[in-house]
């Protein structure tokens, strides 16, 4: 019989990690799964309107204050987003195969 090698150990250990995350998302999507609201007479329903809800509230008949249910002002006014960062150069270092390397990048 062989004697057991860092190498086998190492793989052995490499699995037993592999199914503990393997189970442990498993677990969460059984839990996500238990969570899911569903019908509780799905099978007896009649025709597909009675599988279907009504929503509770929506928006208003149009966009913007007191209209809605008090999402504020509507697509379009407002203040504009803010420009995007201007780039700048600076003077940076890196390693490049086993090497340190200095210059101008963007940044």
């Amino acid at each position: 019989m062989n004697a057991p090698t860092r190498r086998a150990f190492l793989g052995f250990a490499q699995n037993a990690v592999a199914a503990a995350a393997i189970g442990a998302i498993g677990v969460r999507l059984i839990e996500a799964a238990e969570a899911m609201p569903i019908a509780p007479d799905l099978g007896q329903a009649g025709m597909p309107s009675d599988l279907v809800t009504q929503a509770q509230w929506g928006p208003g008949p149009g966009w913007g204050p007191g209209t809605g249910p008090g999402w504020g002002q509507g697509p379009g006014w407002g203040r504009p987003p803010p420009p995007p960062p201007r780039r700048r150069r600076r003077w940076v270092c890196w390693w490049h195969r086993g090497r340190r390397q200095c210059g101008w990048r963007w940044r």
